[in-house]
């Protein structure tokens, strides 16, 4: 798909879908809640859709209207591609039905976590808490993404794990027992997958003898722990944990049902629009996305105001204009590394060289988002150097080539915005964006003519 630069910059107010990591850990909390919840403002997409037919598998009912949340988006004429979701809890009892016959001839569940990180690595420890056993599956590039130490972790509690390919990965056989999961102690490693940690506490109100869980070395993507520890104590989660997050105690009290869950604006897909504002001098404003907002990712637009831009973030919105400069900057992104892919990708339109560190760890992500960007970068003539834990960016311009996505949607929403903003861009497999942004290319085109 040829990107081309828009004509004038953008001055609106844009429908960002709601949040892909909220979604699926509201969803994976209402399932195990007792009674029935409602989510509102659900993001629909690849990921939220492989989250809830897995939860089916497991016979935890999901029903969906779709809808737009946001009342001032339906009358400017958008669509949020959001939902509201009706999901009746099993009360921490899933049922791991795979087929027909007695106990233990009947066949394992299989779940299908397509292309979706989270949905493979949440449904893991919900899917042996009850009695029976899953087979945890997804496609090819999933079966890339480690797993080794949320498969270590289930061991630790009691659960077999048999690998079925390749250890640590994808796909496994999983057996919780004749009871399941029960709890315990568990010492894991911090810097290696966050998701991995917040899988295990989202399933802990649901063991007997809850969790406790201490964590060795830093913590990765520390926002992301603490939004599921946010998102469980909504759906009543007694939760105790130090400042740091080192050690976390979860009570094996069980989830209640929530009448009305708000998932507020997806803050990483919001990051391309900002930072758009921010490289063309335009104005971009995310309603409903504002300083209360449990992501990390918001954060994002710290950086774009050390690059040069204005930021106004109230409770109730978040906004960047641009000002005509955009300077490189140095910076750990530790905290915020799914935002890493949408500076590199606007860092050539800096003045100065633009250096990131910090976010080693996402190698194991959809793709190796480290060298992935720089290969890209160079591909399309703009001088980057691949670090160990981050990357180098220099400035320069586009020149044509076709960016290659890897099947990863933040590579082709990221690189989308550099085309937007100079133009003299393509991009390969553009529907990969399916993936937690349906509505993506809909929405860019509501943005304003563009140059052919």
């Amino acid at each position: 798909m040829p990107v081309h630069r828009l004509d004038t910059p953008p001055h609106a107010s844009v429908a960002i879908p709601g949040s892909k990591s909220i979604t699926n850990r509201a969803l994976v909390c209402a399932a195990l809640a007792d009674g029935r919840s409602t989510i509102s403002g659900a993001l629909v997409s690849d990921d939220t859709e492989a989250m809830i037919d897995c939860l089916g598998v497991l016979g935890i009912p999901v029903t969906r209207k779709v809808s737009s949340a946001r009342k001032e988006d339906a009358a400017a004429g958008g669509t949020d591609g959001n939902a509201t979701f009706e999901v009746l809890g099993c009360a921490g009892r899933p049922t791991a039905a795979g087929g027909a016959g007695p106990e233990p001839d009947r066949p394992p569940a299989v779940l299908d976590a397509r292309l979706s990180g989270t949905t493979s690595r949440f449904i893991a420890p919900i899917g042996v808490l009850g009695p029976g056993s899953v087979l945890l599956d997804g496609s090819v590039p999933l079966r890339q993404r480690p797993m080794a130490d949320l498969f270590d972790a289930l061991k630790g509690l009691g659960a077999a794990v048999e690998p079925l390919g390749e250890p640590g990965r994808l796909p496994v056989h999983l057996d919780g027992g004749p009871t399941g999961l029960g709890g315990g102690r568990l010492r894991m490693r911090a810097d290696v997958s966050s998701q991995f940690l917040s899988a295990l506490l989202l399933a802990a109100p649901a063991m007997g003898s809850g969790l406790e869980v201490e964590l060795e070395g830093p913590l990765v993507s520390r926002p992301y722990v603490a939004m599921t520890i946010a998102v469980m104590e909504s759906f009543g989660a007694v939760v105790d944990s130090n400042d740091d997050l080192s050690r976390i105690t979860v009570a094996g009290t069980g989830y209640v049902a929530c009448e009305d869950f708000e998932v507020e604006p997806d803050a990483s897909a919001a990051s391309y629009f900002f930072a758009l504002a921010a490289v063309t001098g335009g104005r971009v404003r995310v309603e409903g996305l504002g300083s209360d907002s449990l992501q990390g990712d918001l954060a994002f637009t710290d950086v774009l105001a050390a690059m040069g831009a204005e930021v106004e973030c109230s409770s109730a919105f978040t906004e960047v204009r641009g000002t005509g400069a955009l300077h490189g900057v140095e910076l750990d992104m530790v905290d915020i590394s799914d935002t890493s892919p949408t500076l590199a990708a606007i860092a050539p339109l800096a003045d100065s060289p633009t250096t990131v560190t910090g976010i080693g760890f996402v190698r194991g992500k959809e793709t190796d988002r480290i060298s992935s960007v720089v290969t890209e970068l160079r591909r399309i003539g703009i001088d980057a150097e691949e670090l160990s834990d981050g990357f180098v960016v220099h400035p320069g311009a586009p020149n044509g080539a076709v960016v290659q996505t890897y099947d990863d949607h933040r590579m082709a929403m990221s690189f989308a915005i550099l085309g937007l903003a100079a133009g003299n861009l393509s991009i390969a497999d553009p529907g990969c964006v399916a993936k937690t942004f349906p509505g993506f290319w809909d929405t860019v085109a509501r943005l304003g003519p563009t140059a052919s």
